[in-house]
């Protein structure tokens, strides 16, 4: 049997051939990994299964969202660096330009007919249940002993009292590293010292960081690079799925920067829940909504780099560093803490968005929907089927 072998693609036929993919980027990542593999893999023999699914374990440990990372993957061993950036360019490109569209009617037109507050009403309600299925479909994955467990729960209350995510997140992947081979004194130390400085943050600037604390009176606008180091630093820490991108971009958007309300922010999570992209493109809203055309541009930019360059610049070093116990570790502790932060992000956003009754039996019916029915289109159909919801029933 002859080994997989790669056909040669011109740059226009790899892009073309990954923008189709971007087109039809429905479904959310399991999906999208899922068209990737059956033609590239499957069907036109790039490379091997085996190949293939040591590549996807890569991209899972690394923060980014995997589908697309797995683009460039393929863009890399088709035509080096320039193909790894057309066929990352490709995937996200059609969600980019609808997400931007739809940012500049958001802004320009609101919701200001009261049809359509309605619908945008029960639109954030089934928003809050897309996240709480999120949080226990990476927790189920990710909190696998008591010591996972008991890392989520102390970072989902370090975060309610406004402790700065890289504390709680220091802490969560050393102390798991250092629990998982036993060295229980250490793990203490690291505890007690994470502890003093978590506390440290808090009377230092408390209140205004308090994640529980009401939107903002008055909205600032962030600079240029503010937006695009909120972006980089969002997508560097994006571990188990573009759900956990969520409590990172809403401190810098709705809780320190300032510049958008969780309303807002529940309603960018709206928009990209309809489009064939992934999830996390609805970082373009979140620019937009700071910044205007260049606001979106340079937070897209930064959420996606670390996507582009763990491939461009040193996939075969992280596939290297990714079999090394110790970091596997790290990594998990990292994902139980993200857990957490997503989780206390959840109910804060529950409590802004499901503000009445037909709220609450829109979040409900698209929770057990969720949980009932797992074809392709079930995220796109909750969130279209809320809309159409909240115009027969008026949600307020």
């Amino acid at each position: 049997m002859s080994e997989p072998s790669i056909p040669h693609q011109s740059y226009a036929r790899l892009f073309l051939r990954f923008l189709r993919f971007g087109f039809l980027a429905w479904g959310g990542p399991v999906a999208q990994i899922a068209m990737i593999k059956r033609e590239l893999v499957e069907e036109e023999k790039w490379i091997s299964v085996e190949r293939f699914n040591r590549a996807l374990a890569v991209y899972q440990v690394l923060p980014g969202p995997e589908a697309h990372e797995l683009c460039v993957y393929f863009g890399m061993l088709a035509r080096g660096r320039i193909g790894a950036i057309l066929a990352g360019l490709g995937f996200m490109l059609p969600g980019f330009v609808l997400m931007f569209a739809l940012s500049w009617v958001y802004l320009i037109f609101g919701i200001r007919s009261p049809l359509v507050a309605a619908a945008f009403a029960a639109v954030q309600a089934a928003v809050i249940a897309l996240i709480v299925r999120a949080v226990h479909r990476i927790g189920r994955g990710a909190l696998a002993n008591r010591w996972l467990w008991a890392i989520a729960i102390v970072s989902a209350g370090a975060q309610f009292f406004g402790v700065h995510f890289g504390i709680t997140l220091t802490f969560a992947g050393l102390a798991y590293a250092l629990l998982a081979g036993k060295r229980y004194g250490w793990a203490s130390v690291v505890t007690v010292l994470c502890a003093a400085a978590g506390v440290g943050y808090v009377l230092h600037f408390h209140p205004t960081l308090a994640v529980g604390s009401a939107a903002p009176v008055a909205l600032r606008t962030p600079t240029q690079l503010d937006l695009f180091l909120s972006g980089l630093k969002a997508g560097l820490l994006t571990f188990g799925g573009a759900y956990t991108v969520i409590p990172f971009l809403r401190r810098d958007a709705v809780v320190t920067g300032s510049w958008m309300t969780d309303s807002q922010f529940l309603d960018g999570l709206a928009l990209s829940g309809t489009l064939p992209a992934p999830l996390i493109i609805f970082a373009t809203f979140v620019g937009y909504v700071g910044g205007g055309p260049l606001g979106a541009v340079l937070l897209t930019v930064g959420i996606f780099l670390p996507a582009f360059s763990f491939t461009i610049i040193g996939h075969s070093f992280f596939e290297r560093i990714t079999q090394n116990d110790r970091i596997h570790k790290f990594l998990d502790g990292v994902t139980a803490g993200v857990v957490g932060l997503i989780a206390t992000a959840a109910l804060v956003l529950l409590r802004e968005g499901v503000g009445s009754l037909p709220a609450l039996g829109i979040f409900v019916v698209a929770l057990v929907t969720l949980y009932l029915w797992h074809a392709k289109r079930a995220v796109l159909v909750v969130v279209l089927g809320a809309a159409l919801l909240g115009l027969l029933i008026n949600v307020r």
